[in-house]
């Protein structure tokens, strides 16, 4: 199944680089550019892509802003936004995952990593790129925000206390095989519990799985190291 992918960038060049990178690929197509954040709300509309390469900082309507009216479209729940920054430590990119974006790259990664990153989020998985530390999601995403206030502890209420034991492992940056490990179960398990916690706590996909956490207080902030 072809992946179909929209850019949203205000560089003429690069969207053209992207796009050539993107169209070599036989499981993937580019099928809109975007020069600003208005502009790819209305393509995501009306292109209903798998995956959108958005940067953050573009004329007019920014790329947090566009991440913020995308997800929050019902009808464009399906679509995953992957956030391409030079500034991959600025709260920016924290903002952009509590409005729904799937994770994040620099724009300095190389070709191999860029496509299996949109491959990553097409299949529903977060995506944090190997620079994030562990202090941009807890100094952000466990902070309160004006617009977004924290997640309530009780919607954890929902889940099994194997879906919690899960969740939190996947918040601590545990892939399912490790999860799996650690818990002496199968991926396939492990996949599930993710997907079924998804569904219950309306959570977009795995990195929203991983605001959910620290905001609820299911995961709280350790020192680095």
């Amino acid at each position: 199944m072809t992946i179909r992918v929209l850019l949203a960038d205000d560089q003429t060049l690069l969207r053209a680089t992207f796009r050539i990178l993107i169209d070599s690929d036989p499981d993937m197509e580019v099928v809109a550019e975007a020069a600003d954040g208005q502009e790819a709300i209305a393509l995501a509309s009306e292109h209903r892509p798998d995956v959108i390469l958005m940067d953050i900082r573009m004329p007019g309507t920014d790329g947090l802003a566009a991440t913020a009216g995308i997800c929050a479209r019902p009808e464009l729940s399906d679509v995953r936004v992957l956030i391409l920054t030079t500034f991959e430590n600025d709260e920016n990119v924290a903002k952009a995952l509590r409005s729904g974006a799937s994770g994040f790259l620099g724009k300095d990664v190389g070709p191999d990593v860029l496509l299996a990153g949109i491959r990553t989020v097409a299949a529903g998985d977060a995506l944090l790129s190997p620079s994030a530390t562990r202090a941009l999601i807890t100094r952000f995403l466990a902070t309160p925000d004006d617009d977004r206030p924290l997640t309530r502890p009780e919607r954890l209420a929902l889940l099994t206390d194997r879906e919690r034991e899960v969740m939190a492992l996947a918040a601590l940056g545990r892939s399912n095989h490790e999860i799996a490990d650690h818990l002496v179960v199968s991926p396939l398990t492990v996949r599930s519990h993710i997907s079924r916690s998804m569904t219950k706590l309306g959570a977009r996909d795995r990195a929203q799985l991983v605001v959910i956490a620290y905001q609820s207080g299911l995961v709280r902030a350790q020192p680095d190291g």
